[in-house]
């Protein structure tokens, strides 16, 4: 197995990417190919005392500036780490790829170079997000503002074969987000879309209110990407909300009381920490494509690349087709 990795993707890039990447390949069995200025990468390998003489590196000159449009990448920023490591991945030089780049640019660019998988009406931009009992995996979580009830179908399909091929979990439970649990609840969108999920093999539990998502009850959280990106970046604001509580109430006089419940609190820490999941995946391209977070270090990009091998072994894409395929023909 091969993963394309953008090396100049992230705050952090080259640098972490490179030790994960040597990393990776030392304790995941996979073979690295990083994308992007030959002579930057191997100067910054040195530099670290990293050696990636058995990692392969394909030449990409050029950098997708994160505020250029996500639309210009396919022309004039072809010459970039990002779209070369993408159409590296479309010409089956890699199973996957991972970038802390644009997330934009990530989306466009896996949708028009590496192209959806057949039947899929819009890939979707995912997040997994803690609760009290376990993960769960959002989507979408803001790649499309504007969504009808077929395409939130499909998000609901492709959320399930994550959970299935990548987490384990044999049937996992799907909510459609809304503002009450009762199937008359919500705007047309959430209407139409409820018989959708009602009338498919899918294991739906029904509505899913913002105020349950913290407590557990689903594996698989269906928005539009409007709503879903608010619900994303209130759970990203309440983490740093406890994390800076968890300081002042442990502060001073409460060291004592911190010591004794220290392991409680690295496992809170552990859940909370977006570098131990990863990235978020774009559901419904051709191959495993992983966001990871623009601030990602070497631990956070070692995730991502051990999350892509987790999609590739578990066949995610083919799961994804198979039941879209299905889906269709009942239809």
């Amino acid at each position: 197995m091969k993963i394309i990795i953008d090396a100049f993707g992230g705050d952090n890039a080259p640098a972490e990417v490179i030790k994960a990447a040597r990393q990776a390949k030392d304790m995941l069995d996979v073979d690295m190919l990083l994308t992007g200025d030959e002579a930057k990468i191997k100067t910054s390998a040195s530099e670290l005392g990293v050696h990636i003489e058995d990692i392969g590196i394909i030449h990409a000159p050029d950098v997708f500036d994160i505020h250029s449009q996500p639309t210009t990448l396919v022309k004039e920023g072809k010459n970039t780490s990002l779209a070369v490591g993408l159409q590296a991945l479309r010409d089956g030089q890699g199973d996957a790829f991972v970038s802390a780049g644009s997330s934009g640019g990530l989306v466009t660019g896996a949708t028009l170079i590496t192209r959806r998988i057949k039947g899929i009406k819009r890939p979707a931009m995912t997040a997994m997000l803690p609760t009290a009992k376990n993960k769960f995996i959002l989507l979408d979580a803001g790649a499309n503002i504007e969504c009808r009830p077929d395409m939130m179908l499909q998000f609901a399909i492709m959320g399930s074969a994550y959970m299935k091929c990548v987490k384990g979990i044999k049937s996992p439970k799907v909510g459609l987000l809304n503002v009450g649990a009762e199937e008359t609840k919500g705007r047309e969108l959430e209407l139409e879309t409820y018989k959708l999920l009602k009338a498919s093999k899918l294991n739906f539990v029904g509505n899913a209110e913002a105020r349950e998502l913290p407590q557990g009850g689903f594996d698989v959280v269906v928005a539009d990407g409007f709503a879903g990106n608010m619900v994303l970046k209130l759970y990203e604001g309440m983490g740093g909300l406890f994390r800076d509580k968890l300081k002042d109430w442990f502060s001073g006089g409460g060291k004592l009381a911190a010591l004794l419940i220290l392991k409680k609190i690295k496992e809170f820490r552990k859940v909370m920490d977006y570098k131990e999941e990863g990235g978020g995946i774009i559901l419904g391209v051709a191959s495993p494509v992983i966001k990871a977070h623009g601030s990602s270090d070497a631990k956070a990009f070692f995730h991502a690349i051990r999350q892509a091998k987790r999609c590739v072994e578990g066949h995610m894409i083919d799961e994804i087709a198979r039941t879209v395929a299905e889906t269709k023909e009942e239809a």
